[in-house]
């Protein structure tokens, strides 16, 4: 009775998202967890009778998708944590219990070398396709939520284009991603570390985390760093993106700098240098964790303004008088988000714009005799088409192309699990970071300006290989989703299945791009994410019945 007086309470204050809720079952699902606490189907965290118990990230092994070039040289008898001496040179130390003689996994730094080595022999286009958050599991779950079955148990999968893709060599396997420490403290004025070594140190143990993303007999616990006899460091999006993009293991937090705070190179000027086109796209903020690797410098990933001025070529606190020309496309979000202060940002943050210093946009912008075509999200315009102007103005004047989108709090709408844009208010707790209890404290749909004056994640990908692909050079892209992992610090599985759809869209109109642009010769691709979460899918037959009563509900609309 009192759970029941809960549901129908929430009902009343949420009445018009809720209205809804009686076709669409996956949305149902989500509200009645949040109300009751507790959801027979799944949970988050290491404690199967409770909803949520955990919404930050985890340890789990990392799936990675592989096109146009082959994952042998990583894996087996290859992995670095078969070798002493190679895990010492990763984390700077050997971890506890982690050297492993029949590790089949690799490390997330060997992700940069596999980008190296197709450079090296000769790929003209390579793309780094990044799910921030996406596991095993909440692929699968997204999976079982788009068949309304139960399609596989273990293994690759073969639902999603970047499961099922098969007309190139593809490879699948799998990789750590625990940072070299925790609990490094720097000064973001200064650029420098000022405690050196963290609080705790980055490790994988077989034994606990399991040796396959799928394990059974792998600790949530111990992958959400509550072991205490073996307490290795969970990563951060900064950390692992580093490792991504520059191949070293650094602590939490920091942008392309070792352990130490020694700047790194990340590959996006590595390979400019190299003569290749870079870009990045993302679907959240332009300066946030993962495009920030791709290209800028800072100890701090919440230096946003600063990472900005590095991204697009201007002087930073990190690059104060001789900055890289900056990315040859940026397309991203973070538009509307206006913020008088900020401590994280040091002493030159400029009030206005939180990602983008109005000082910044100002010197950029061709129409100031900058160097960026700019496009942004303009009222009454639909965003698409005014992404892709600027695009045709940035290729036929040779310049390097600018986009930036987003809604009120910053990121594109959230899609969810039947396709629309109406997610549910999500967890709101102390435990989860200012922004992002905004971002799901919506109790009202998005705006038709906000869904029709907004690129998809899609079509910015297809802008984005356009503009790199229109001149004579070979090209580098990160591709970033980056909504999966902002439902998950929200406990929200409707719009984590929306959000690995919407990805998912964006590789197929990848695939679709290269397939009519000359195909996969000299081309590859690496689909991953930076980390995982903690979802577990407690009944997978009772979420797939589900699935199946939210499809034949759309059918009938």
């Amino acid at each position: 009775m009192h759970r029941f007086f809960l549901f129908c309470l929430v009902c009343c204050l949420l009445a018009a998202p809720i209205a809804q809720a009686a076709d669409d079952p996956i949305r149902e699902l989500q509200i009645e967890a949040e109300v009751s606490g507790r959801a027979d189907w799944g949970h988050w965290g290491d404690q199967p009778g409770k909803y949520v118990t955990w919404s930050n990230h985890s340890n789990r092994l990392i799936p990675v998708y592989s096109f146009g070039i082959g994952l042998d040289s990583l894996r087996g008898a290859n992995s670095p944590y078969r070798d002493a001496s190679q895990l010492e040179a990763i984390y700077g130390q050997l971890p506890t219990n982690t050297l492993n003689p029949e590790a089949d996994y690799f490390d997330q730094t060997d992700i940069y070398h596999l980008q190296l080595q197709a450079a090296s022999a000769g790929a003209k286009r390579i793309v780094l396709v990044v799910f921030d958050g996406l596991d095993w599991h909440t692929t699968r779950t997204a999976a079982i939520a788009a068949t309304c079955e139960v399609p596989y148990r273990e293994g690759r999968g073969n639902v999603f284009a970047f499961q099922r893709y098969q007309k190139v060599p593809t490879d699948f396997g799998w990789c750590v991603t625990s940072p070299a420490n925790k609990g490094t403290e720097f000064n973001v004025d200064a650029q420098i570390v000022t405690t050196p070594g963290g609080k705790i140190p980055g490790g994988y143990d077989v034994r606990r985390g399991g040796s396959t993303p799928w394990d059974r007999l792998a600790d949530s616990r111990y992958l959400i760093g509550n072991d205490r006899d073996c307490p290795h460091a969970v990563v951060d999006s900064a950390a692992s993106a580093t490792a991504l993009c520059s191949g070293k293991k650094t602590f939490n937090k920091a942008i392309n700098v070792d352990p130490a705070g020694q700047p790194l190179k990340p590959l996006g000027i590595s390979l400019q240098q190299q003569g290749y086109a870079v870009g990045a796209v993302t679907s959240v903020p332009i300066s946030h964790a993962t495009p920030a690797c791709a290209y800028a410098t800072n100890v701090s990933r919440d230096d946003y303004q600063d990472i900005t001025r590095d991204l697009l070529g201007q002087p930073s606190v990190s690059r104060r008088t001789d900055p890289a020309p900056g990315l040859d496309v940026l397309i991203g979000t973070g538009h509307g988000v206006s913020v008088k202060q900020d401590n994280q940002q040091g002493h030159n943050f400029e009030p206005g714009n939180k990602y983008l210093a109005d000082s910044t946009l100002q010197a950029i912008d061709a129409e100031s005799g900058g160097g960026y075509q700019v496009a942004t999200r303009t009222a009454g315009r639909r965003g698409h088409e005014v992404l892709t102007e600027a695009a045709t103005a940035a290729i036929t004047a040779g310049r390097p192309l600018f986009g930036f989108f987003g809604t009120a709090d910053g990121h594109l709408p959230f899609q969810t699990a039947c396709g629309d844009y109406n997610p549910v208010g999500g967890r709101i707790d102390a435990g989860i970071a200012d922004d992002l209890r905004k971002k799901y404290a919506r109790l009202t749909p998005y705006t038709e300006a906000d869904l029709t004056e907004n690129p998809t994640l899609a079509e910015m990908t297809t802008t984005a290989l356009d503009v790199l692909s229109s001149g004579s050079r070979p090209f580098w892209l990160l591709l970033e989703a980056g909504d999966v992992d902002w439902a998950s610090h929200a406990n929200n599985i409707d719009t984590a299945i929306g959000a690995v759809q919407s990805g998912d869209a964006a590789v197929a109109a990848l695939f679709t791009w290269i397939e009519t642009h000359g195909g996969w010769d000299d081309t590859v691709v690496i689909v991953t994410a930076d980390h995982g979460h903690m979802f577990t899918l407690d009944d997978p037959a009772a979420f797939a019945a589900a699935a199946a009563r939210s499809n034949a509900a759309q059918q009938t609309k």
